[in-house]
């Protein structure tokens, strides 16, 4: 996942009289999945090159949409501090003179989103901005309570809760583009409520609106009340249906994975499957909320519609004896594993209908 940036370079510049810290940053993106190894690119030169490397301080900080700022790695000559969950993931790329970029190791869904890059040499001072994005799947959630029952606070819980996390807009309008088609609104990270519809009808909004993502603009995070549009990357472990000859309620699928040296797959879990897995069964299963759900990456009879997707089948009653179900076992030092693991590319549209994903 190392990217060279050699040649698409971007200029910030602020010149005066007294010499000016000039920084240089990637345009557009930088692009990985969870568990890969990613450069941030950035580098720095002086007007006139008069610095004192050992007076060159770099500090890189995440920004979020609200502006608010997360410490991420500063140095100063030799001394260096990495912050927070970035600790033992990130340092310096060191590629020779003037070079700022920072490598992150072992990428985690948290890791999305924009970072700055800032460096200072006494009082001047200059930044460039990198954008990092991930390759993954965004999907619809729902709880057991069910429609319309999340504030945000909860949206953003019952997407991590999945092995997951709110998704952004530009990561929904991905999911758009790729077929994405869902007439129940839910939360995104920055607070705003979307939904996207890739086949207009009158129980979504009126039939004559154009295709797009629908947006409800930013809505109080405490009092209302949505679904959640999550999203989720590539596993660091396995999802497959576990075979056995009688169908099993929940506490006993719970227990069947476990004996098998496993857990109940997440939702987001059997997605990235789905995704990046290719998994491809048309057997029902138990997964981790509560919902039974089964991929299927090639359409086929009696196998619940004409598209790709995950089906989702509902919450039944916990007792219910009538299902099997999906397990996630992690990889033998998957921090390790996943970064040497190219990513699958898929094409896989989602199912258009609202029942079936």
């Amino acid at each position: 996942d190392m990217i060279s940036y050699a040649v698409l370079i971007f200029t910030l510049s602020y010149a005066d009289d007294t010499g000016a810290v000039i920084v240089q940053t990637a345009p557009g993106k930088v692009v990985t999945h969870r568990g890969g190894t990613i450069t941030l690119p950035c580098r720095y030169h002086h007007e006139p090159e008069t610095a004192d490397p050992s007076r060159i301080r770099i500090k890189w900080t995440k920004v979020t949409d609200t502006f608010q700022f997360a410490d991420v790695f500063v140095a100063l000559g030799r001394q260096q501090r990495v912050f927070g969950p970035y600790r033992g993931r990130v340092a310096l790329e060191q590629a020779g003179p003037g070079d700022a970029s920072v490598v992150i190791h072992n990428v985690t869904l948290q890791d999305y989103g924009r970072y700055e890059c800032e460096v200072t040499n006494d009082m001047e001072d200059d930044t460039g901005f990198v954008s990092l994005d991930l390759e993954g799947v965004v999907f619809p959630y729902y709880p057991r309570l069910g429609r319309y029952k999340l504030n945000y606070h909860e949206a953003e819980e019952a997407c991590k809760q999945q092995d997951a996390i709110l998704a952004s807009h530009s990561q929904l309008h991905k999911a758009w583009l790729e077929g994405l088609d869902w007439c129940n609104a839910g939360w995104l990270e920055d607070g705003s409520v979307q939904y996207p519809i890739s086949h207009p009808r009158d129980q979504c909004g009126r039939k004559e609106t154009p295709a797009g993502v629908r947006n409800y603009g930013y809505r109080h995070k405490e009092d209302e009340r949505y679904d959640a549009f999550c999203f989720t990357s590539k596993l660091n472990g396995q999802v497959y249906f576990l075979k056995r000859f009688k169908k099993v309620n929940y506490p006993e699928a719970l227990k069947a994975c476990q004996r098998d040296g496993s857990a109940v797959a997440k939702v987001g879990q059997l997605f990235a499957a789905w995704r990046f897995q290719l998994l491809d069964r048309c057997e029902a299963g138990w997964v981790e909320d509560g919902s039974i759900r089964y991929p299927i990456v090639n359409p086929r009879a009696r196998c619940g519609g004409s598209e790709p997707g995950v089906r989702n089948l509902g919450f039944p009653d916990k007792k219910f004896r009538l299902y099997g179900v999906y397990c996630f076992r992690k990889n033998l030092g998957s921090a390790e594993a996943q970064t040497t693991q190219a990513p699958v590319r898929t094409t896989a549209k989602f199912a258009n209908s609202t029942g079936s994903i």
